[in-house]
């Protein structure tokens, strides 16, 4: 629901607000579609919820805007939306509600009929300068190291970087290695979330969790540069860094 960026988020989806990046001024979800789409990605489930038709509409093409864009003049603002459009129409996109904000575990189980195989899940809250995809295998994820733990899902790792254990914001944290959230999984993840109880939300960290237990191995691949802009505080700090590059 983007709370922790209200009063901006009351009708903005956050998932759409703009970030400076790369020469273009973009909606974070783009960037993280088109960079999905440049390491080869062409299927794509997008977990919306209540509010959040913005999100639709900015995915379809409006050719009658970029026709209006160059009759105006305005043919770099064109070329970058036709740029945006080619990549859509060279996808496949579902859109999936959630009609209830019952978690990100919640929203991964929703996207099960899509899916067939290996799969990655990306929370459209953070971005990275480039995603390590060839690093990534079923049953991984990435992490990093932040002074607060607290407000993340907080990760142990062996010396060999697997997995130990995983908590959804814990008050004391075991470490301060924290997930970054981009996933890689199987459908084995659905089963593991379906089995789960919970009260108000479901936890896709809780899954995780499961898994481990039963004895699956996860991977914690370690990023240093990441640009978290789920709080007001993180996002005005991704932006300095990002405009100066950092």
């Amino acid at each position: 629901m983007g709370t922790r960026l209200l009063p901006a988020s009351k009708e903005i989806p956050k998932e759409m607000f703009p970030i400076p990046f790369n020469g273009q001024f973009k909606p974070i979800i783009q960037i993280i579609f088109e960079q999905l789409y440049d390491i080869g990605i062409r299927d794509f489930v997008i977990v919306v919820g209540r509010g959040k038709r913005v999100i639709e509409d900015h995915f379809t093409p409006d050719y009658d805007f970029i026709n209006y864009l160059e009759a105006k003049g305005k043919v770099i603002q064109a070329n970058y939306l036709r740029q945006f459009y080619q990549k859509v129409e060279n996808s496949r996109i579902a859109f999936v509600n959630q009609p209830e904000p019952k978690g990100f575990g919640d929203a991964v189980l929703r996207a099960e009929p899509f899916i067939q195989g290996e799969f990655l899940v990306v929370a459209a809250d953070t971005i990275l300068p480039m995603i390590p995809i060839s690093s990534m295998v079923v049953n991984s994820f990435l992490v990093t190291t932040v002074q607060d733990p607290r407000p993340y899902g907080v990760v142990l790792v062996d010396k060999q970087g697997c997995v130990i254990d995983i908590e959804e914001k814990p008050k004391q944290p075991k470490s301060n290695l924290v997930v970054v959230p981009y996933y890689m999984f199987d459908e084995e993840i659905f089963d593991e979330l379906r089995q789960i109880k919970y009260e108000e939300e479901l936890q896709l960290t809780d899954g995780i969790k499961g898994l481990i237990k039963r004895g699956r191995r996860f991977k914690a691949i370690m990023v240093d540069k990441v640009y978290d802009l789920g709080t007001v505080e993180n996002y005005i700090e991704s932006l300095r860094r990002l405009l100066n590059n950092d």
